[in-house]
């Protein structure tokens, strides 16, 4: 079985498992540029043309004027040319003078997310896809139940409470190395500069402490994922 191939397996399990499509859905793509999103938007674009169930997508990148990394968003716009998707770019920033409490990671997050869910109701979908992958759940989980006292993590599915949005990860079952190689033998471009704080958060720790624990146990994603799905039915 190709790469490829592992990742549409994949991708196909957890719209199945976790029902995150139905009929006549309306699906807002958070298009970061990064190599997820991506390859989650060419999923669903892909997904999208086979007969049921019929739903449409959308994208949507949101510019931070105060956070300096870049993105090609000519290629970003012909990409999503290329799949028959329409692209909407929406400019946004924030003052992280206002909110001590918070550090700007979160305050950079909590505004893309905000401008995202303000563009999907405007554009009447039901539903935001995130590009998250399996790694991103596991150090979710790690982040929370250390500094959180928690053991919780990113749903694939969650429905809000307070308006008719779903958010959906279908990415959920896919290691992030799985889609570094598709990245590579899809040739997706690289963002032209990265986020100069990525380094310096506690999901780049979290990550390096998963390595650690998968070298000291090579089953430590499937006892892990297992104990996240546990927790979530409780």
């Amino acid at each position: 079985m190709t790469n490829e191939e592992k990742i549409t397996q994949l991708f196909n399990t957890a719209l199945r498992d976790y029902r995150l499509i139905n009929d006549g859905d309306r699906i807002l793509v958070g298009l970061s540029g990064g190599k997820d999103s991506l390859a989650l938007l060419q999923l669903l674009a892909k997904r999208s043309r086979i007969f049921f169930p019929r739903f449409q997508v959308e994208a949507a990148f949101i510019r931070m004027k105060n956070i300096p990394y870049q993105n090609d968003e000519a290629y970003l716009q012909g990409f999503a040319d290329s799949l028959n998707v329409t692209l909407h770019i929406v400019e946004t920033s924030f003052d992280e003078t206002t909110d001590k409490r918070h550090t700007h990671c979160f305050l950079c997050s909590w505004n893309r997310r905000k401008q995202l869910f303000e563009l999907a109701k405007q554009l009447k979908c039901n539903k935001i896809a995130l590009g998250h992958n399996k790694d991103d759940i596991m150090q979710t989980a790690l982040m929370n139940m250390t500094f959180q006292g928690m053991f919780d993590t990113m749903r694939p599915s969650l429905q809000m409470d307070k308006f008719p949005m779903t958010i959906i990860r279908p990415l959920c079952l896919i290691r992030e190395r799985l889609l570094q190689q598709h990245a590579e033998e899809q040739g997706f471009r690289k963002q032209v500069k990265n986020c100069p704080f990525e380094d310096a958060s506690h999901r780049y720790d979290m990550k390096n402490i998963i390595s650690q624990l998968e070298e000291m146990n090579p089953e430590f994603e499937y006892s892990f994922f297992r104990a996240i799905a546990k927790a979530a039915k409780k």
